[in-house]
């Protein structure tokens, strides 16, 4: 990846569980990097910017409002990240997963194709990709921990893409599902709280 805004710096990271964070179509890894102060400080986090140029930010591929996407560019991005993961994940003693919005499809992806790698999952006012060719690739020896946090009212995630995204992560994960009115799509401190609790239950314990 060529930009990665780490939360500690390289002598300071050797042994830690490393959170991966994947930023929302159209923004920027800076999306991330707010959060770093509000979750469990024993991790490294690292906040990782899109390949994609979209108008003056990035995204991971292309996207409509219906969600619909290029298969590739979604395989091309996710083998980015998963390249450079193998590249950092020796010198950590877990690795999980965060994604907000279209990085939850990023995210969740990633669990797909590499089910082992990762210890826990947590998507954000996000989706799963409805697409056959993952479908089939489906097959978890054990239930991931999964993190799923929106708003009801979230306009951006269609409905569509919520009932498949709740209906794969039933089947798939150990699922944690928590709603929060009034966020819209977007993050909050409630959120961050309840994610915290997850990834020390999950990771830290």
């Amino acid at each position: 990846m060529e930009t990665v805004v780490w939360s500690r710096p390289e002598d300071q990271r050797a042994g830690s569980p490393l959170l991966v964070m994947m930023h929302g179509y159209g923004t920027d890894e800076s999306r991330m990097v707010r959060l770093f102060e509000y979750l469990p400080q024993e991790f490294t986090f690292a906040a990782l910017r899109a390949p994609m140029p979209i108008g003056d930010h990035w995204g991971w591929f292309l996207l409509d409002y219906f969600l619909a996407n290029d298969f590739a560019d979604v395989i091309s991005a996710t083998n980015a990240v998963q390249g450079w993961i193998n590249s950092v994940k020796d010198r950590h003693s877990s690795v999980t997963l965060m994604g907000y919005s279209q990085g939850m499809a990023m995210a969740s992806t990633l669990l797909r194709l590499h089910p082992d790698e990762y210890r826990a999952v947590v998507g954000l006012s996000g989706f799963v990709l409805n697409n056959e060719l993952l479908a089939m690739t489906d097959s978890f020896d054990e239930k991931p921990p999964f993190f799923w946090g929106r708003d009801k009212a979230d306009l951006v995630i269609n409905e569509d893409a919520i009932a498949y995204t709740a209906e794969w992560l039933e089947k798939n994960t150990r699922l944690t599902a928590r709603t929060y009115p009034g966020m819209g799509h977007a993050m909050s401190t409630a959120e961050l709280v309840d994610v915290s609790a997850f990834l020390r239950h999950y990771v830290l314990r």
